[in-house]
């Protein structure tokens, strides 16, 4: 029985001799081994023999960066305002053995450390300067930190401010101030928008009565100037009328005088025309009295006895000479007055009337100067105004269509039979 206890001690003693000769150290870990107390060496990631006894493990060091939240921390700005700000430090550690035996409990000595460096820091600026420098307190803690964790086997990555909360009075002043500025940008942006919606407005309107006032005066030149060529064209048109009519009752004068000296007339028949014109001569509601002279039928007979010459049978008849018949023949002046006949358009009109078409039918863009057309009494500031279409050069006895002229009255008018 006594042997059987005995074994058993001794199994016993074997089986924590083993345990406690092989240690297994994962990845991402150091362990920092002690032999008889001193520092021996630091494993990591592989399996760590030990001498029994002698070597032990004094600690295990994390080696993958690690985040540490810390708690709010009141603090002072130079503006004497309290703020309540809560960090976030990123370090990782670099060497164990510094990490193990220079400090005891470095995420206290960091978590300290970040406290007094950020008021510090945040001590020399206002409430204004802390809240937009985010990025330079950042910097500066990570910099303070850095330095003096080195020397704990430590680095610090990076420092975040993960809050900054003034006082509830303060943020409500400045949600007031705030509000108080949205409100007055609002204000200015719709003061901003009336005004330009008045100007673009006015503008509108000034385009629109420019563009009026133009058309309306191009309106009234091309009106003038229709006018001007219609009553040119009128009176040109009367006045080959009235050449027409002096030319018909001429011609037709000529044929009666013609035909009543073809038939040599007589003093008889010339006194029973005269007898026959008597009641049309009396006609008229004005003629309440007529006279006729005694000796009408004795003048009759002097001109017939004057003009004409005695026949077989003793009556006075017209005889015309040779001469005579030469200067009673009428003279053709068709030729000259060919042109006063013509129903062909003017191309001077028909090319105003097409440019003008051609600039009342084009769309008017607001943003460019209306022209002036080329036939507008006046043109744009520091113009010269331009003189008006003028049609071409009339033939002999027509009136010109511009300003007029002195004609010839023996070229204006043919000479009247």
């Amino acid at each position: 029985m006594e042997a059987l206890i005995v074994l058993a001690v001794l199994v016993a003693l074997v089986v924590i001799v083993v345990i406690r000769s092989v240690a297994l150290v994962p990845q991402a870990e150091a362990a920092v081994i002690e032999r008889l107390g001193r520092y021996y060496r630091t494993a990591s990631g592989q399996l760590t023999f030990l001498v029994p006894f002698v070597d032990r493990i004094r600690d295990k060091v994390d080696l993958r960066e690690r985040v540490v939240s810390f708690p709010p921390q009141p603090v002072i700005t130079q503006d004497n305002l309290t703020l309540s700000i809560d960090t976030v430090v990123y370090f990782q550690v670099t060497n164990p053995q510094a990490a193990v035996y220079e400090i005891s409990n470095y995420i206290a000595a960091v978590e300290q450390l970040t406290v007094t460096t950020l008021r510090n820091v945040v001590g020399g600026m206002t409430l204004e300067e802390t809240l937009t420098s985010r990025d330079s307190i950042n910097g500066q803690l990570r910099g303070v930190l850095d330095e003096a964790t080195g020397r704990w086997g430590l680095r610090v990555a990076r420092v975040e401010l993960k809050s900054i909360d003034p006082p509830p009075s303060i943020q409500e002043s400045m949600e007031k101030q705030m509000k108080a500025d949205r409100e007055k940008r609002a204000v200015i942006l719709t003061a901003e928008g009336h005004r330009e919606a008045a100007i673009k407005t006015a503008e509108g309107d000034k385009q629109s009565r420019i563009l009026s006032a133009e058309g309306a005066k191009q309106a009234a030149i091309l009106e003038a100037e229709a006018e001007r060529q219609s009553r040119i064209l009128r009176a040109q048109g009367d006045r080959a009328a009235s050449y027409l009519e002096a030319q018909g009752e001429a011609k037709a004068i000529e044929k009666v005088f013609a035909a009543i000296k073809s038939g040599k007339p007589t003093p008889e028949l010339l006194a029973y025309q005269y007898l026959q014109t008597l009641p049309q001569m009396a006609q008229g509601d004005a003629n309440k009295v007529w006279l006729l002279p005694s000796d009408f039928g004795d003048a009759l007979k002097g001109f017939a006895r004057n003009l004409g010459a005695p026949g077989d049978d003793g009556v006075f008849r017209f005889e015309p000479s040779p001469v005579e018949e030469d200067l009673q023949r009428p003279e053709d002046d068709s030729e000259e007055v060919e042109d006063w006949f013509t129903t062909k358009s003017d191309p001077a009109v028909a090319q105003a009337v097409a440019e003008a078409e051609a600039v009342a039918r084009k769309p008017v863009d607001p943003d460019v100067p209306v022209p002036t057309p080329r036939h507008q009494a006046g043109g744009a500031a520091g113009t010269p105004p331009q003189a008006l279409p003028q049609s071409q050069p009339p033939q002999a006895g027509w009136m010109p269509t511009g300003e007029p002229e002195q004609a010839d009255p023996q070229q204006q008018y043919p000479p009247q039979q």
